[in-house]
């Protein structure tokens, strides 16, 4: 299992500043986001000096570049929001292939207009699913043209709410580019500790063989999300029942300040 963190967890538009200081703090890869060039993260052009630029900084400072975030709101009411978005990561999957990034992390998306990780009562309309999945056919004939894989997160807001959803979406698009990406902390709002465990124990079994990577992110018993390591998600547990599955990809950190990440690489280290 490698050690990674947000690459936007750091300030600054520079790609040697912020892999540069991803490593300082202790991470091996990260997740990477082009807003760390000074350009939107999904941007509708990506200029070759800046694909030169990253290529560059993850050399210098031997940072593994483990995905790309991707995320536009795939299940957006407006489709002609849903086309831009998609013509967007169109060019986010060609700059992950020109870097030999072999993951992009996707949103699945809400029928909430402002905001791709809000809910929306609509997002259990059938409606709502084929939209997304209409516009995940199109995502994964891209991926499959460029040799990426996509990576799709269970979030309480968005139509992929668990590892259930994302199984049952992996099979009726029968792709193998198709994988998970699995958070703890977004397979529930509230619980005790005793059935957070259970929940994230479930997920991790019911996605084995499908994960491409985990997130380190934490929750609070009101809700509210925390740093790893601060709410009630068993890490060690967490950890243990990922490698009791085979999983030896990428465990990414986020939700953190800038301040806190040297420390929580030093509570991840210890479990991993």
């Amino acid at each position: 299992m490698q050690l990674g963190i947000f690459a936007k967890t750091f300030p600054g538009t520079d790609p040697l500043t912020a892999l540069s200081a991803v490593r300082d703090s202790g991470y091996a890869v990260t997740q990477f986001n082009l807003a760390c060039c000074g350009l939107p993260s999904m941007p509708d052009a990506v200029p070759a000096d800046v694909i030169a630029a990253i290529r560059a900084a993850a050399a210098t400072t031997g940072v593994s570049l483990a995905a790309l975030s991707g995320t536009y709101n795939m299940a957006h009411p407006d489709k002609a929001v849903r086309t831009t978005g998609l013509a967007q990561l169109a060019v986010v999957i060609e700059t992950a292939a020109a870097l030999s990034i072999p993951l992009v992390t996707l949103c699945t998306g809400t029928r909430e207009a402002q905001d791709q990780w809000a809910h929306h009562p609509g997002n259990t309309d059938p409606q709502a699913w084929a939209d997304m999945a209409a516009e995940m056919e199109n995502a994964l004939a891209l991926a499959e043209k460029h040799g990426v894989d996509l990576g799709i997160e269970p979030e309480q807001a968005n139509i992929v709410t668990s590892v259930a959803d994302a199984r049952r979406l992996i099979s009726e698009m029968g792709s193998r580019r198709l994988r998970i990406v699995l958070d703890p902390a977004n397979l529930f709002e509230r619980g005790t500790p005793a059935e957070v465990r259970q929940i994230v124990s479930h997920a991790v079994e019911t996605s084995a063989g499908h994960l491409a990577m985990a997130h380190a992110k934490d929750r609070y018993a009101d809700g509210r999300f925390a740093t790893a390591g601060k709410g009630i998600v068993d890490f060690p547990d967490f950890i243990a029942r990922l490698k009791s599955v085979g999983f030896a990809g990428p465990l990414v950190t986020h939700g953190l300040s800038a301040s806190e990440a040297s420390g929580v690489a030093l509570f991840l280290k210890g479990l991993i």
